[in-house]
């Protein structure tokens, strides 16, 4: 099983970025598909997931409102759109496939990441 992450980069407060995951080997209908995040110094913390049906999503409070998660069950790949970014935003972004919505300890498979950077 294999994730790959891509999308990342630097952008200015205000902007936006798309985020992009693609599986190998591993069906993303059976699995709750997440985006995490680690700014430096800090813990893993969820951003966002959709349920194996692809009809239920979730976000974490700090994103809601800004990030869209959305997915192509045809190419395995899953998205996070990323509008509004934010200097607190900033950092590396993994993609994730796991059994559960928020615990990352909950996810069996990741991405290697990839870094966003918000300028202020």
């Amino acid at each position: 099983v294999q994730l790959q992450a891509s999308g990342g980069g630097l952008v200015q407060t205000g902007g936006s970025l798309r985020l992009s995951c693609v599986a190998s080997g591993v069906a993303i209908n059976n699995y709750i598909m997440g985006w995490f995040r680690q700014a430096p110094g800090k813990d893993r913390e969820f951003v966002a997931s959709f349920d194996r049906s692809g009809g239920s999503t979730a976000y974490a409070d700090s994103v809601k409102g800004r990030f869209t998660v959305s997915r192509d069950s045809s190419k395995n790949m899953w998205y996070l759109r990323m509008n509004s970014l934010r200097p607190e935003d900033t950092a590396v972004y993994f993609c994730a496939a796991g059994s559960s919505g928020r615990d990352p300890d909950l996810y069996q498979h990741w991405g290697q990441g990839t870094l966003v950077t918000v300028s202020s």
